[in-house]
C-alpha cells in the first residue's frame, strides 16, 4: 500500500512542515476504508463483552452523560437527538482495517496507539476538545464537519462538572471543512478540534502517541530488575559520596537531596550501561499495547501453512501487533516483550516484516539456505510461524 499523503507532500515534507505543527486535509487519501464498516456494525460491536466502548449523550450544551462498556441493547434505547458511540482498538476486530496502518507507514509504528471508530447520527459530536496525541481522522461513512481552532496545553480549562473533557472557546478557526468518505484530516496533538455529524457517519481515528515520563520510569525500573544479560549494573550499586553539613539529627537537608539528584542525573547521562538499559526500557514501553489481545480458540495447521506458502501465499506483519527492533545488536520486541530466544533466521524474518515487507516462500527458502541444515531450519521456521500467526504477530494471505 502506498502512503496516504498528497502527491506533492513527501514523508520528509510532512514530518518537517506538518507533524505537530499544523493540520493537513487530504481529500480521498484513503478510499480503501469505504465500505469496511456501516453504523450498525459499530453499534453492534459496542455491545460485545470484550470491547472497550463509550456512549456519550448530549442533552444540552452543559448536560452531557457518559457510560463506559460494557454496553447493551437497552443503552441504545430512548437516546437524545445528539449522541455518539466510540469503540477502541478496532484493529482487533478487523484485519482489513488493521492493514490500513500501512498508509501511515511514514510514522514509526511504535507510535501507533489504536484505531478508534466514532459513530454519530446527524448533530452528534463529542464536544470541543483537544488530545495529547496526534491523530489522522479518516471518514469511513457519511459526512462530518470539522472545525480546528486554538492550540491548547495542560493549563487549558475544561467545563466543570462534565464527564468528558470539553470547553467552549476554540479561538479563531483555522479550518472549517466537511469530510466525505475516504477523506483524511491530520490533527496535531494539543490542537483544539470539533467534529459534528452532518448525517449518519463513521469516523476512524488512527491515533499516534509517545510515551510519558511515568511510563518510561516504570519500564526503567523493570529493566533494572531484569536487565539484558550483557548489561552490567554494578556501578549503580556503589554508594554516593556526600559531604553533609551540621544540622539537626532528624532533618533531611534539601541541599543534600539536590546533591543526590545531581549525582544521579550525572551518572545516568554518562553511563554507557544505562544507555543500553534505557534503550531496553524504551523498547518495551513503546511496544506495549494499551489493550489486551483477544484470545482465540482457532489455531493454524502447520501442513496447511506449508501448502499455502508453496502455492503463493505471502506473510506480513499483523498490524494488530506492535513489532519493532533495535540494531547493534539486533533485538526484537513484540507487544512489550523482548524476544530473547530467536535464532538468526527468525530475527531477520521479523525485522523485515516489521519494516513492512511481504515475504514469500522463496524468501523463506533463501533465509534457510544460509543454515548448515536448510531442511531442518525450514521445519523449525514453519513451526515458529504457526506460533506467530496464533499469537497475532503475523498474517498469511
Amino acid at each position: 500500500m502506498t502512503f496516504c499523503l498528497p502527491e506533492k507532500i513527501t514523508p520528509e515534507i510532512f514530518l518537517r512542515d506538518y507533524w505537530q505543527k499544523k493540520p493537513l486535509l487530504i481529500r480521498q487519501g484513503l478510499p480503501q476504508i469505504i465500505g469496511l464498516f456501516e453504523p450498525a456494525d459499530i453499534i453492534e460491536l459496542a455491545q460485545q463483552e470484550e470491547v472497550t466502548a463509550r456512549l456519550i449523550k448530549q442533552f444540552s450544551e452543559d448536560n452531557w452523560q457518559l457510560k463506559r462498556s460494557p454496553l447493551n441493547a437497552k443503552d441504545f434505547e430512548k437516546l437524545p437527538a445528539q449522541w455518539s458511540v466510540l469503540v477502541q482498538n478496532l484493529e482487533q476486530w478487523s484485519t482489513e482495517l488493521g492493514k490500513l496502518w500501512s498508509a501511515f507507514g511514514f510514522i514509526p509504528q511504535w507510535q501507533r496507539d489504536d484505531i478508534m471508530a466514532s459513530y454519530a447520527p446527524r448533530g452528534g459530536s463529542v464536544g470541543k476538545h483537544y488530545d495529547e496525541y496526534d491523530v489522522f481522522l479518516v471518514q469511513g461513512y457519511g459526512h462530518r464537519r470539522w472545525q480546528l481552532g486554538k492550540w491548547c496545553d495542560p493549563s487549558t480549562e475544561f467545563k466543570p462538572n462534565q464527564p468528558i473533557r470539553i470547553f467552549d472557546d476554540m479561538g479563531d478557526l483555522i479550518l472549517d471543512e466537511v469530510m466525505a468518505p475516504g477523506d483524511i484530516l491530520y490533527v496535531p496533538s494539543r490542537l483544539s478540534h470539533y467534529g459534528v455529524a452532518e448525517d449518519d457517519c463513521l469516523t476512524f481515528s488512527f491515533g499516534l502517541r509517545c510515551p510519558n515520563l511515568a511510563d518510561l520510569l516504570d519500564h526503567v525500573n523493570q529493566a533494572f530488575d531484569q536487565p539484558y544479560p550483557e548489561i552490567d549494573l554494578n556501578e549503580f550499586n556503589i554508594p554516593l559520596r556526600l559531604s553533609p553539613s551540621v544540622q539537626k539529627t532528624g532533618k533531611l537537608d534539601p541541599a543534600m537531596v539536590q546533591t543526590m539528584k545531581q549525582q544521579l542525573l550525572a551518572k545516568l547521562a554518562s553511563s554507557t550501561q544505562f544507555d543500553r538499559l534505557f534503550q531496553q526500557a524504551v523498547a518495551t514501553a513503546v511496544s506495549t499495547r494499551r489493550y489486551d489481545l483477544l484470545e482465540t480458540e482457532e489455531y493454524c495447521d502447520l501442513d496447511e501453512i506449508h501448502l499455502f506458502l508453496q502455492q503463493g501465499a505471502v506473510l506480513s506483519q499483523d498490524n494488530n501487533c506492535k513489532l519493532l527492533y533495535t540494531e547493534n545488536p539486533l533485538l526484537l520486541y513484540a507487544n512489550g516483550e523482548w524476544l530473547d530466544e530467536l535464532n538468526e533466521i527468525e530475527a531477520e524474518l521479523l525485522k523485515r516484516l516489521a519494516d513492512g515487507e511481504q515475504l514469500t516462500w522463496q524468501n523463506l527458502t533463501t533465509l534457510c539456505a544460509q543454515s548448515t541444515d536448510p531442511a531442518n531450519a525450514m521445519a523449525l521456521l514453519l513451526d515458529t510461524l504457526c506460533n506467530w500467526i496464533d499469537d497475532g504477530w503475523v498474517l498469511i494471505q
